[in-house]
């Protein structure tokens, strides 16, 4: 099995980069993508120059009505109901789309919580690792049919730099032993981000399929809604009027940057042949090591030998 090294190939891009600067030039007219998440923040971003760029782009989303409002006027925008969490509404989202025959080249696990208070799915896992990770686990693995369809598919998962902050403990993934801590869930969550991506481009590549994961950058969304204004304050994240601080240069970036790296993981012919790697900055990141910048991928998602634990016990946990 051919794997590919975590590390720079060099960027035909800067750190400033828009998701319209990746795709200028390129049309995917006659291609269908799906965006989760595709209705908001980066995902919105996503789903805005992918659209731009000719792609019929089907966005599930929770709340179909509220999603329409946020993507009125974009061309060729298809919105479907589905709720991540939910085994019965992935199912049947899955089963919408397969009907529908389409072949699926790109899909884009954008949706996302952080830091939220403790919760648990209807099966009993943690909220966030299940919406973040278990709920595209299912997805992916139920629209399979539609990307080998396509005869040549990239699946990219957006996670985070967050993942730093925590592996996977696979004793007690769901919190039921250990207190519940927001961040060290939602760096478990984005490493399994990085784990599925790596494991799923394992056994999608002999297909055509290829994976990738990702750190969009730091931006100020709506993802942050769960946080008091004392936690964004303390991470610095706007400046003294009360406006996000924009400085790419150091990882702080606005929506159309930070939607930059999903859409070149899905388009880019530089990542022709490769995949199951963690990119940022439009480019394949180096294993972090430690350093001020944080930048690149910390060990324990990048582990060839924990992504299929996870996707043993991501199957388990599916299976209840």
């Amino acid at each position: 099995m051919k794997t590919t090294p975590q590390c720079p190939i060099g960027s035909d891009f800067d750190v400033s980069a828009t998701a319209a600067d990746v795709l200028a030039g390129v049309d995917l007219t006659g291609r269908t993508v799906v965006v989760t998440g595709g209705a908001s923040g980066l995902g919105l971003e996503t789903t805005r120059a992918l659209s731009d760029a000719g792609a019929t782009v089907v966005v599930p989303a929770r709340d179909p009505e509220r999603a329409r409002g946020a993507l009125r006027g974009m061309e060729a925008v298809e919105i479907e109901q589905l709720d991540l969490i939910d085994p019965v509404s992935v199912a049947a989202f899955a089963a919408r789309f397969l009907a529908s025959g389409r072949p699926l080249p790109i899909l884009i696990a954008s949706a996302g919580v952080m830091a939220t208070p403790q919760g648990r799915d209807p099966q009993g896992n943690e909220l966030q690792f299940a919406t973040n990770h278990l709920g595209h686990f299912r997805l992916v693995r139920a629209l399979w049919p539609a990307l080998l369809r396509a005869n040549g598919a990239r699946v990219v998962a957006v996670s985070s730099r967050g993942h730093q902050l925590a592996g996977i403990d696979f004793d007690d993934p769901n919190f039921t032993r250990r207190a519940y801590d927001k961040w060290k869930a939602y760096g478990q969550s984005k490493t399994a981000n990085a784990l599925f991506a790596m494991a799923l481009d394992a056994r999608g590549q002999a297909h055509g399929i290829r994976a990738f994961s990702l750190h969009p950058g730091q931006i100020l969304t709506d993802l942050a809604r769960h946080l008091s204004a004392e936690e964004i304050a303390a991470f610095g994240a706007r400046d003294a009027n009360g406006v996000a601080k924009v400085d790419p240069a150091r990882g702080m970036k606005t929506p159309q940057q930070g939607a930059a790296t999903s859409v070149w993981c899905a388009t880019s012919p530089r990542l022709d042949g490769r995949g199951g790697v963690y990119c940022e900055d439009c480019d394949i990141a180096p294993v972090y090591r430690g350093d001020e910048s944080r930048k690149g991928v910390a060990p324990w998602a990048a582990d060839r030998v924990q992504a299929e634990r996870l996707w043993a016990l991501s199957e388990t946990l599916t299976a209840r």
